[in-house]
């Protein structure tokens, strides 16, 4: 069975969906729209998430779970390889995938994406260089674009 948490963060609230064992579900989100339960885990997988938007931690090492299709986890598998303060666009994730011509496939399957900052959806720009949708705004995907790439924190 799925609860919920939901914690204060620089982009609103975010929203923490996990099981006994794993999380599951990592958002920012509008409105606390479920029960708030935190546990552990969900305390882990925040304190992680406040600590890389600080500039203090590039991975996640708390136990996550990705529910999607085959094809999403292949495309969620592939923006995990993307190195920390590096771009690629989704023509460039096709290709790795072996679908060249797969880009909006690929756009799709990152706007799924399940787990915002852990899974880094935010990485991957248009052909152009330009800044393309994420679930968090393009502000927030400015900002983890800016941290990652020159340093600057989210957090103070």
């Amino acid at each position: 069975m799925s609860k919920y948490a939901f914690y204060d963060f620089e982009f609103g609230i975010l929203k923490i969906g996990y099981t006994a064992t794993a999380i599951i579900f990592l958002k920012q989100a509008d409105q606390i729209d479920a029960d708030n339960e935190p546990s552990a885990l969900s305390d882990l997988a925040f304190d992680q998430v406040r600590a890389y938007l600080k500039g203090q931690r590039r991975t996640f090492d708390f136990p996550y779970v990705l529910h999607g299709t085959e094809f999403q986890k292949k495309v969620w598998n592939a923006l995990c390889q993307i190195p920390y303060g590096e771009t690629r666009t989704y023509k460039q994730i096709a290709a790795v995938l072996g679908s060249p011509k797969a880009s909006r496939a690929v756009g799709l399957a990152n706007s799924k994406n399940p787990m915002m900052v852990v899974v880094p959806c935010h990485r991957v720009i248009g052909t152009d260089g330009a800044l393309t949708g994420y679930a968090g705004g393009l502000d927030m995907k400015k900002a983890l674009l800016e941290l990652e790439q020159n340093g600057v924190p989210c957090f103070q």
